[in-house]
């Protein structure tokens, strides 16, 4: 069994030393706690439930932190993909709704599975989900004084699971101060992919990682027979042509652990039981 974790990019918020650490510590919790969880369930139970715990934890850039529109309203995205069935279903562009990645989670079920606005809150809304208020003042303060150092966030998991199945798990607030109706990558293929062979989520901005088809790409070269570092490798070379930035984190059938991004400041943490990895 595998887990690993992103937080997106430290830019996405405040510079100071503190707040990195404090997102370090966030992340080695979360980790440690969905690791225990991931011994009783199956990954795709998993990475919604580390995807939920990163939602309720106002540092990153989903859920109850993310980011404000340019029209100063929140809207939020997130995904889900099971590996073996190759099912995807997600949520865009929802309101006032605390944990998006449980509404993705119910929508694995459905024939429709990918909804967005009005639509996918009203789906919410007749399953159950109640409304609540994601704004923070942190946010309110950043979208008042014009402070664009957004844009770069976004949550993920990717797990393995004690019968060898993949899944993952995207999350995010937005760039922040985006045109409202804007779709970020995070319920498309291109930031959220899985098959038997691999999973990959990513973070950074959205509209470059669309572009590049960064998740897809990883997991379709491993699935033709490249390893992780030669399909990451690869695929972020496509990125630095069209001058991308993003980051990723992906496992791979084999329980090989991944990561890569275009800056060294996405925040990820990953745990198998015995040994930490945070940066």
């Amino acid at each position: 069994m595998k887990i690993i974790i992103h937080g997106g990019f430290f830019s996405e918020s405040d510079q100071s030393k503190d707040t990195k650490i404090a997102k370090q510590n966030s992340l080695k919790s979360i980790v440690e706690k969905s690791f225990e969880y991931l011994k009783n369930h199956s990954a795709v139970e998993t990475v919604a439930y580390a995807v939920s715990l990163l939602e309720d934890d106002e540092l990153f850039n989903a859920g109850i932190g993310s980011q404000i529109q340019s029209d100063g309203v929140i809207r939020m995205s997130a995904a889900l993909m099971d590996g073996t069935t190759q099912k995807m279903s997600g949520v865009i562009n929802i309101e006032d709704i605390k944990n998006p990645i449980f509404v993705a989670q119910r929508l694995m079920k459905e024939d429709d599975r990918v909804l967005g606005g009005s639509g996918a809150k009203k789906y919410a809304s007749e399953n159950g989900f109640e409304n609540f208020s994601t704004e923070i003042p942190q946010r309110r303060k950043e979208y008042e004084e014009k402070l664009k150092n957004g844009g770069k966030g976004t949550v993920g998991c990717v797990a393995l699971d004690k019968d060898f199945k993949l899944a993952v798990a995207t999350s995010t607030g937005g760039k922040g101060f985006e045109i409202p109706g804007r779709i970020s990558d995070s319920a498309t293929v291109a930031g959220n992919y899985a098959n038997e062979f691999c999973a990959v989520s990513c973070t950074g901005v959205g509209e470059d990682i669309v572009s590049n088809a960064t998740a897809a790409k990883i997991v379709t070269r491993v699935t033709d027979g490249l390893n992780l570092k030669e399909a990451f490798d690869k695929t972020f070379t496509e990125l630095k042509t069209i001058d991308g930035f993003a980051g990723a984190i992906a496992i791979d059938k084999n329980g090989n652990l991944y990561h890569q991004d275009s800056y060294p400041t996405m925040v990820f943490a990953s745990y198998d039981g015995n040994q930490f990895e945070i940066f």
